[in-house]
């Protein structure tokens, strides 16, 4: 059966995280098992938002391997360097998913940001791109997305920040 796909959710505004959790849902709805790893997400561990999220399981699983509560760049170069093998700890699990095809989709949030700050070389990043079995479907999150990758992509969606005009809003 040939029809996974690959789709891509980026640019500069809010809200691509909550689309690709919002398509990971419909996938649930419609029996499928879907596993999300988050990248560079450190400080957003909200309490009562992890509890939702773990009802969801065993359809929507959920992994952060990062243990760090403030985002990347706001850490210490030692930190930094802890971090940094967690989030490739993180990624080795999505190479894992990937070549056990042990989910229908699979949601790598920010995954993008890791490519464009090279914790993940871009040659590394195709090679899982290739990895991908047909019948698997990869949701890939982050601001910016490598031209060089375009023709693995089935689906783009493009979020970008748009300031509202304050009379509008009144």
């Amino acid at each position: 059966m040939k029809n996974g796909w690959i789709e891509v959710i980026c640019g500069s505004g809010r809200g691509k995280t909550a689309l690709a959790m919002g398509k990971g849902l419909t996938e649930v709805a419609d029996q499928k098992s879907v596993i999300m790893i988050q990248f560079l997400r450190g400080c957003d561990r909200k309490e009562e938002g992890q509890q939702l999220l773990q009802r969801l399981e065993p359809e929507f699983k959920i992994f952060r391997f990062e243990k760090a509560d403030a985002y990347f760049d706001k850490l210490s170069e030692e930190e930094k360097a802890e971090e940094l093998i967690n989030i490739r700890n993180g990624f080795n699990f999505a190479k894992k998913v990937i070549a056990t095809g042990e989910c229908d989709l699979l949601i790598l949030d920010e995954v993008l940001e890791i490519v464009n700050q090279n914790i993940v070389s871009l040659a590394e990043f195709e090679n899982f791109l290739r990895a991908k079995t047909d019948d698997m479907c990869l949701l890939l999150t982050g601001t910016s997305f490598p031209e060089e990758l375009k023709a693995y992509v089935n689906a783009f969606s493009v979020i970008d920040y748009i300031q509202v005009d304050k009379e509008l809003e009144e």
